[in-house]
């Protein structure tokens, strides 16, 4: 079980291309997000987990089986698998953060449908906020032009004289 990738497994690859070239930044793996989710976009407040269908016993996928050996062991080790899961989601929402899961069999068999899925539930949220208010614009004739232009000016001096003598 130690050559068994836990990080960057090729499903987990796929949906990160997929989501990145459609204009969604992300961090990987945070640390201080209970279950270190695979996915973290916290402009959304979202958390993503790609799990694999036999290690997290998908149930509606026929990889998600119990070897035939050691069946005692392997039926312990699924249920401890998703008990931890469903705890980390729990803990996620309640610390205000949405969770998804994308299954590998899933992003494996119709790829476009299943990152289209996923990108829609993130936009979902942005939909749902409330737009920013617009920057207010002063009026041209309460700004001191000549006031800007000499704070302009000293910026550029402080920059020529740091480091080295001003020209004279």
């Amino acid at each position: 079980m130690s050559r068994i990738r836990s990080e960057d497994t090729k499903p987990e690859w796929v949906l990160r291309c997929a989501l990145h070239r459609l204009g969604f930044r992300f961090r990987l793996r945070d640390r201080k997000l209970p279950g270190r989710p695979d996915l973290v976009l916290p402009k959304y407040r979202a958390a993503i987990f790609v799990h694999g269908c036999f290690w997290h016993q998908h149930r509606k996928c026929r990889e998600a089986s119990v070897p035939k050996t050691n069946t005692a062991f392997w039926e312990e080790k699924f249920a401890r698998n998703i008990a931890r899961d469903r705890r980390n989601r729990t803990e996620l929402k309640k610390l205000g953060w949405r969770v998804r899961v994308v299954w590998e069999c899933e992003l494996l068999k119709d790829t476009v449908a299943t990152v289209a899925a996923a990108a829609e539930w993130l936009r979902e949220e942005e939909t749902a906020k409330p737009k920013k208010r617009k920057r207010v614009r002063y009026d041209e004739s309460s700004v001191d032009r000549r006031a800007i232009l000499l704070l302009a000016e000293e910026k550029v001096e402080y920059r020529l004289s740091k480091g080295r003598p001003k020209p004279e």
